[in-house]
């Protein structure tokens, strides 16, 4: 007789919250950044974060059971990826997106029943507020989401530097670039590359400070517009990372029909998302951010790889393939 299966994995992901709550207290507290410059024991971090005593000790050792601390000799430090990403003085940085998903998202996801059911947004726009509108209008703010982008994006951006050919084109504009991540890592691996990035008009001194910091200003410039009204920069090489997904399909086609229109033959559109597997059966991320698009946007959905070939053929395009980037996240190619 085969025994009884294990309630294991459903209470492990019923509780989830549990856990992510955690971490994004951490990060709100800055727990990693206080343990960057050295490991502390109890007393003394639970003294430098301002936190009770009755709970302090239980929260570190759970951070360590969560792998996202390390305790040695009673000292409780960063582990190599929460070092490296959750330090607040490192450009590494992605935090600033966490911060967001504790101040925003963490109690909208709370309404999904409510969205699955309406199909509308349960965000800010339910009591009549625009989070997207509020962040546009304050520079700071505006700037540590982008910086948050910049962090988050970072992986795939050096692996399309890395994996794309190059060395067959000569220009390259990135449509939604927000403060460049992307066009600086690939200029800084082709010295050749020369382009810029196309975003609304209000993320033009962010990205131009971001260039400057690597002493790209020479080789990459800002063109300002708003890629639904104004003509796309034409370049040998256009793309959109995590652009695709925020608009419906009518408006993810236009999309790619205007890059389509402002390619030369022979030129390349990357699209790089959190692409869901063709089989929708293991990239639970992408789902995820389907599903997190149902709370923020009225139209937004992520989508397959298939799907993708299928609008980039559709609009044109003679040659298309998927390639896997890293983690969750993967890019669709066309050629005109």
């Amino acid at each position: 007789m085969n025994p009884a299966p294990s309630p294991e994995h459903i209470m492990q992901l019923g509780m989830a919250f549990w856990g992510s709550k955690t971490l994004l207290s951490a990060v709100e507290l800055e727990v990693f950044t206080k343990l960057a410059h050295q490991p502390l024991d109890a007393a003394t971090l639970q003294t430098r974060l301002a936190l009770h005593s009755r709970s302090a000790r239980d929260f570190f050792d759970a951070l360590v059971a969560l792998g996202l601390l390390e305790r040695k000799n009673k000292l409780y430090a960063n582990t190599p990826e929460t070092a490296l990403y959750l330090d607040k003085a490192k450009p590494s940085y992605i935090g600033g997106f966490l911060e967001m998903a504790n101040a925003r998202l963490y109690r909208f996801w709370g309404s999904l029943t409510e969205g699955l059911k309406t199909g509308l947004p349960q965000n800010e726009a339910k009591e009549g507020g625009d989070f997207f509108g509020t962040l546009y209008a304050d520079p700071a703010k505006l700037k540590g989401f982008l910086q948050s982008m910049t962090g988050l994006s970072m992986a795939a951006s050096k692996a399309i530097a890395r994996q794309f050919p190059w060395d067959q084109y000569q220009t390259f504009f990135d449509i939604g670039s927000a403060q460049g991540g992307l066009v600086v890592q690939v200029a800084s691996a082709h010295p050749h590359i020369k382009g810029g990035g196309f975003d609304l008009p209000v993320t033009g001194p962010i990205f131009e400070e971001y260039i400057q910091s690597f002493g790209l200003h020479d080789r990459l410039q800002f063109v300002p517009g708003n890629f639904f009204d104004d003509p796309l920069p034409k370049a040998d090489v256009l793309s959109m990372g995590h652009i695709l997904h925020d608009w419906n399909l009518e408006e993810k086609k236009l999309l790619i029909a205007k890059a389509y229109d402002a390619l030369p033959d022979g030129g390349a559109l990357i699209i790089f998302e959190s692409l869901i597997d063709d089989e929708r059966r293991t990239n639970a991320f992408g789902l995820l951010m389907s599903l997190n698009m149902l709370i923020e946007l009225p139209g937004g959905f992520d989508y397959t790889g298939a799907d993708c070939t299928a609008w980039l053929k559709d609009a044109g395009f003679r040659e298309t393939r998927v390639e896997h980037l890293i983690g969750p996240d993967s890019m669709v190619i066309g050629i005109k």
